[in-house]
């Protein structure tokens, strides 16, 4: 493989929404594979499609035998030459996602330690016309760094078979080596975009930050945290309309969905949480479920249900009825189709995004919600497309406990034993508008 990168003219104008390239940088264990898939998830969620190019991944598929931290000495010339193939190959794969015209960011997770590396990739960015921002984590905390070494690199491929005590030696050792060509000059950094985060966000540095993307990303990077915590998603309990087989509305609880609030009271208490914060929308179902809680909630808008417009309060049959060639539409594209007088899923994932930031800020936390807004809310945190989101179950009377943990979130589907209907509605197979009734219908839930 040619070790020089590719050129085409240097002449590439840099448009105002060109693709972005997001440049980690910083020594092994500070969590750059962390943020990089965290961030991803993030800008993927609000509609900035993103993909991340782990250049340790391309270096394993180069060497899939890692015998110890020797690979990684300066010294070593041939390591040296796979490492740095591994990197432009990874460039090479960075400008074919993002000239395809569907990726708009990429992100380049290595350690991009050295001057020259990094003199390499902005090279690059410019022959191609992409905005580059750069994260760098900056940690010296011995007890973060050994958390996020037994957290995560204990499951590493480079060390499966091996005993912890090793693989901590050795992945040390690597470090020192890393840390031997380690360079920063704040002088010569002071016309780059860049954050800087310290200590596992106990400080941010914030320079020279241009557009959109990179402004969304440092806002993002500077509301998350690694402390740990449980989320939990719950729908209300089962409302009147529920029964009938009504979307939307404000209805009250039925007696069955009394019950479940009951329930949900007696597991959130034997969950022997510290502190918990319960978080309702502004409809009666959700606070009337929030209220056998017998603790403080805090009611939020934005966690209302999708705006079905025209069609609230109406059953499935009722939309078929009167508005056939809607209802075939949403089906189409559930996620971008948008009610008459109302909303889509892709706007609720907008109006929900200043939920997900505070989340992020949280520790526990106890949701109650609705249908749609739970299923954006797990597309989140599950890292689902938005082909998935508008389809993920998400059952009345069913609590999911969400974990964060080293790299995405654990999650844990608790039936609560009380009976409701099911409200859940897969796509038909047949989508066109001339369909017939029965064919629109066939997917439809039964209710009463």
């Amino acid at each position: 493989m040619d070790e020089k990168c590719p050129k085409i003219p240097a002449s590439v104008p840099q448009f105002t929404n060109c693709p972005t390239m997001v440049i980690l940088v910083g020594l092994p264990a500070r969590g750059k594979t962390y943020i990089s898939r965290k961030l991803t998830r993030y800008l993927n969620w609000i509609g900035i499609p993103t993909k991340v190019f782990n250049v340790g991944q391309y270096r394993r598929d180069a060497v899939p035998s890692y015998e110890n931290y020797e690979f990684f000495r300066h010294d070593n010339e041939e390591a040296m030459r796979i490492r740095r193939q591994c990197a432009l190959a990874a460039l090479k794969d960075v400008r074919t996602y993002l000239s395809s015209g569907e990726g708009q960011v990429a992100v380049f997770d290595a350690t991009n330690t050295t001057r020259e590396r990094r003199a390499l990739i902005l090279r690059f960015a410019k022959e191609n016309g992409y905005k580059v921002l750069f994260i760098e984590s900056i940690c010296d905390d011995p007890k973060i760094i050994e958390e996020n070494i037994k957290q995560v690199k204990l499951s590493s491929p480079d060390y499966k078979g091996r005993e912890q005590d090793e693989v901590v030696t050795d992945f040390l050792q690597r470090i020192e080596c890393y840390k031997a060509t380690y360079e920063l000059d704040e002088e010569l950094d002071s016309g780059l975009s860049y954050i800087r985060i310290f200590e596992a966000g106990r400080r941010y540095l914030v320079s020279g930050v241009q557009g959109h993307v990179q402004s969304r990303t440092v806002y993002y990077l500077m509301n998350i945290h690694l402390a740990p915590r449980v989320i939990y998603l719950s729908r209300h309990g089962e409302s009147q309309l529920n029964l009938r087989g009504r979307i939307g509305g404000d209805a009250g609880l039925a007696p069955r969905g009394r019950q479940y609030a009951q329930a949900l009271a007696e597991f959130i208490r034997g969950q022997r949480l510290r502190e918990l914060k319960v978080w309702t929308s502004h409809m009666r179902r959700t606070i009337e479920t929030a209220e056998a809680l017998g603790v403080p909630y805090e009611q939020w808008k934005a966690l209302n249900e999708i705006d079905a417009g025209v069609c609230e309060e109406m059953t499935y049959e009722e939309i078929q009825e009167r508005h056939p060639k809607e209802f075939a539409l949403r089906d189409q594209d559930k996620y971008r189709y948008r009610y008459p007088k109302g909303e889509s899923y892709e706007d609720l994932v907008q109006r929900l995004e200043p939920v997900i930031m505070e989340l992020e800020r949280q520790e526990n936390v106890l949701v109650i919600c609705h249908q749609a807004v739970m299923r954006c809310l797990l597309a989140y945190f599950l890292d689902k497309s938005s082909d998935e989101l508008p389809y993920l179950k998400c059952p009345l009377h069913t609590v999911l406990k969400l974990t964060p943990v080293a790299y995405g979130c654990e999650v844990e589907s608790i039936f609560l034993n009380v009976e409701a209907v099911n409200t859940h509605r897969e796509r038909p197979q047949n989508v066109d508008i001339s369909r017939p009734s029965a064919e629109a219908l066939n997917t439809v839930p039964e209710h009463y």
